[in-house]
């Protein structure tokens, strides 16, 4: 299978995209450097967890690390697309190995408050504290000689933002590949209006503009792929091609009423609405997830 791909530089503001491919969670990591500095983001990183035992470990993001080292690469940001639902974030890991910042959109304090209410954390800090930078819609940033601006793309989560880092463009989970079509709306905080709103933001960008995606679920057993481009998406996408925004909901709410809810939302969620941190450990000196009851819709018993 493969797990790793690296989409090379197409000249300037171009940077070198680096795809490493976690089949456990059919999330993709991405380490984005600029050829001219050999300055980097890593975008989207997974720690690894065992739902099953409760272990954690690191060792995605020590394959990061040791692609970093490799490649005499000097690590800027790391970046969150959102808070994720299907993987525990890397962010803090790394942010303590490399001493770059943490970011992720400001709308996060939004899920927060949300999420804050599921858990019963009264004396949470729902105000972003737990990141370095909190970056909103039209905000600019900077990977070596790269420039990058953020876009504000709720509807998949109230925080999901694409970074655009000169022609590539990181969407997360809002678009897939385009045999796939895009992502799940209903999720506490989505809205397939919203998504279907924030796809067309991004398909307002070049057609040449690479788009890497935050998953690959591999679609009549094909290899994991990630990178597709705006013109494609236009071209292809079966969920987007000669569909208007009446009918988009409709199919996406449909499909979403039959999709049960990821099985590590209510682990993950209270690791990365704290930007990565595990939770402290109690006075044994072990770390528990509280999984709250009866929360969520979408069970499936069959």
């Amino acid at each position: 299978m493969r797990t790793f791909q690296l989409s090379e530089s197409n000249g300037k503001q171009s940077p070198n995209v680096a795809g490493f491919y976690d089949p456990r969670t059919f999330s993709v990591q991405y380490i984005v450097s600029d050829p001219e500095t050999d300055q980097c983001a890593i975008i989207d990183p997974v720690l690894d967890y065992d739902e099953k035992s409760g272990a954690t470990a690191t060792h995605h993001a020590d394959e990061l690390l040791a692609y970093v080292r490799e490649h005499n690469l000097d690590v800027q940001w790391i970046l969150d697309t959102h808070p994720h639902a299907d993987h525990f974030s890397a962010a803090h890991y790394l942010s303590e190995q490399t001493g770059a910042p943490k970011a992720i959109g400001g709308y996060v304090t939004d899920v927060q408050e949300l999420w804050k209410g599921i858990y019963n954390w009264p004396d949470f800090p729902a105000d972003g504290r737990q990141w370095d930078q909190l970056f909103r819609a039209g905000d600019e940033f900077s990977v070596g000689n790269l420039r990058g601006q953020v876009l504000f793309s709720p509807g998949h989560t109230l925080a999901s933002i694409t970074y655009v880092l000169g022609d590539a463009a990181f969407v997360h989970d809002t678009l897939f590949q385009p045999d796939f079509g895009t992502a799940r709306a209903d999720f506490p905080g989505g809205d397939a209006h919203q998504l279907w709103q924030s796809i067309q933001d991004i398909l307002a960008l070049p057609d040449e503009t690479r788009v890497f995606t935050g998953h690959d679920y591999m679609p009549g057993g094909r290899e994991p792929e990630w990178e597709s481009t705006v013109g494609e998406q236009k071209q292809k996408n079966p969920h987007l091609v000669g569909t208007t925004e009446e009918d988009y909901v409709a199919l996406r709410n449909k499909r979403d009423s039959e999709l049960p809810m990821p099985k590590l939302i209510l682990h993950a969620l209270q690791v990365n609405t704290r930007g990565g941190r595990l939770p402290e450990p109690e006075s044994n000196g072990r770390r528990y997830i509280k999984i709250p009851l009866d929360t969520l819709e979408g069970a499936a018993w069959d």
